[in-house]
């Protein structure tokens, strides 16, 4: 990575990994954290097939929403790599004769 253009290209693609790891992050804290301990008493005024919401978010919620973040990570890099030139060769298989 002599070139600088390259150099400039590797830097905003780790940053908009980063931005990107940043934000599911923070919505998997939310979820995780906030819904579970935080907001559990004013959840629990809600109930969702006949458990009180801040229960089901500490016991299943967030772990669902975990699986969610796992394949939105997964797509969004994938349109990350196409965009910075950078998807694996398994992403754009080339014809063999």
């Amino acid at each position: 990575m002599s070139n600088p253009s390259q150099k400039k290209q590797h830097h905003d693609y780790w940053r908009a990994n980063l931005s990107l790891l940043a934000k599911l992050l923070s919505i998997w804290f939310m979820v995780s954290f906030g819904c579970s301990i935080l907001w559990v008493d004013w959840l629990d005024q809600f109930s969702f097939y006949g458990f009180k919401l801040g229960f089901w978010f500490a016991h299943q919620g967030a772990i669902l929403v975990f699986v969610v973040l796992i394949f939105i990570y997964t797509w969004r890099m994938k349109a990350l790599d196409s965009q910075f030139d950078v998807a694996d060769s398994d992403d754009h298989p080339e014809k063999i004769s």
